[in-house]
């Protein structure tokens, strides 16, 4: 396998074109506070508050229950993530091409990234039908206008798949113009939720609900949502200054990020049994301006968790199909994402789509991270000699998608799978180079 060579990009150019190539040194200039931000914007979106709300509805939970146990789940998953963004802040290559290190050529480019463009597309659906969702309640609750839910999500698809295609530049400029109104409308729902919320005497499920083996399951839950991040962070951090920038300035807005998230979600949850919180509050107002700030929250929060997900999506099927380019690459992500925008069967049941996803997600994961850590000790060589597939890599993860299958859910399958695959894995390489 080649290495990777940074390569110019045209002087008047407005998409990015670096596909697996290195990103030039020079461009590298993001610092770790515009990394928190961006992780912080991503964050409080309609299908990020899924796990928290469902472990309250779904778990029967309390508030507080729900928080701390989703908390952290996805802090673990973040910690991994924010580890595995170091190659691309080092090297400049995103995720995908690093992983060739670890699985082989055609392990990254056959199961690694199928999977991780597949989890890139269900989150980039779930977000866009939540998105739709709120747009198609508002306007139908202030404004009696009715629009079909299929208009509203083919629309919103198709510009959120034409502003990944410009590429990180535009992640970061998104987030920075939407950040003020994104601000405003979290402080509109918190008002709403405490004051409105509690005061209407909603709020019947804050306290008890403490159950453990439920709280391990939704904590799980979180953990393989945002594990799966593991192989798609480099494809963020290739613009880092430093690695210890893109490292801290991931992990501090990522946790902060979900933090907000689960208090919405959960407390929501909590108040008045709906899953969104955008919905939950405009209906506890009836000021235009409010409502208006509402929707304007909800739409921009989704547009930035998803260019995120049509960013890295993008790159995980042109590990898989490199003779397409950038270009080629985001817009059929793009196509795929649109089509399956258009099914709210996958917000409905989310609980089971986010635990099958997770049966191939956790055990990767698990190898991807132990390799990475304790075998390579944070350092890859993405030179010649690669081999096609890691042999014992996927006789791991194969085992360990059965233990995920085979666990109950008050087992907590996530965690249990992630450790027997990581600790299988790691034991035979030692044997191995014994």
């Amino acid at each position: 396998m080649a290495k990777a060579q940074a390569v110019a990009l045209p002087p008047r150019s407005r998409i990015e074109r670096f596909g697996l190539d290195a990103v030039p040194q020079e461009l590298r200039k993001t610092r770790w506070y515009e990394y928190m931000i961006i992780q912080v914007a991503f964050s409080v979106n309609a299908g990020n508050f899924l796990v928290p709300a469902l472990a309250v509805i779904q778990g029967g939970l309390s508030f507080y229950a729900a928080l701390l146990s989703t908390i952290f789940g996805a802090t673990l998953a973040f910690f991994f993530v924010s580890y595995l963004s170091l190659p691309g802040a080092v090297r400049g290559i995103p995720s995908q091409f690093a992983i060739r290190s670890i699985i082989g050529i055609k392990g990254s480019r056959y199961i690694s990234s199928p999977i991780r463009t597949i989890t890139s597309l269900y989150w980039f659906s779930v977000q866009t039908i939540g998105g739709t969702l709120v747009i198609q309640f508002i306007l139908e609750r202030t404004f009696q206008l009715s629009l079909p839910f299929y208009i509203i999500a083919m629309l919103l698809a198709l510009i959120m798949s034409g502003l990944a295609l410009v590429g990180f530049d535009a992640v970061k400029k998104a987030t920075k113009y939407f950040m003020p109104w994104l601000i405003l409308g979290q402080l509109v729902m918190l008002y709403l939720l405490l004051i409105k919320g509690t005061g209407m005497g909603m709020a019947d499920n804050i306290d008890g609900g403490w159950n453990f083996p439920v709280m391990g399951f939704f904590a799980s839950l979180a953990f393989v949502q945002y594990v799966s991040g593991v192989s798609s962070s480099s494809d963020v951090t290739r613009y880092a200054i430093t690695s210890r920038q893109g490292f801290w300035g991931l992990f501090s807005g990522n946790v902060l990020g979900f933090i907000l998230t689960a208090f919405f979600g959960a407390y929501t949850a909590s108040l008045t049994g709906v899953l969104n919180p955008f919905i939950a509050t405009s209906e506890m107002t009836n000021s235009g301006i409010l409502t208006a700030i509402i929707l304007g929250s909800a739409i921009l929060s989704m547009v930035s968790i998803n260019l995120s997900n049509a960013y890295t999506g993008g790159f995980s099927l042109l590990n898989s199909l490199p003779q397409l380019g950038r270009v080629k690459s985001s817009l059929l992500f793009g196509a795929a994402g649109i089509l399956l925008s258009l099914s709210p069967a996958l917000v409905e049941e989310a609980k089971s789509y986010i635990s099958f996803i997770g049966a191939f997600v956790i055990p990767l994961s698990a190898v991807i991270i132990t390799d990475f850590l304790f075998i390579k000790r944070k350092h890859i060589e993405v030179s010649e000699g690669l081999s096609s597939y890691n042999k014992i890599a996927f006789i791991c993860i194969g085992a360990g998608i059965v233990v995920y299958l085979l666990l109950p859910e008050n087992l907590s399958p996530g965690f249990l799978a992630f450790l027997f695959t990581g600790t299988l894995y790691f034991l035979l390489i030692k044997k191995r180079q014994k």
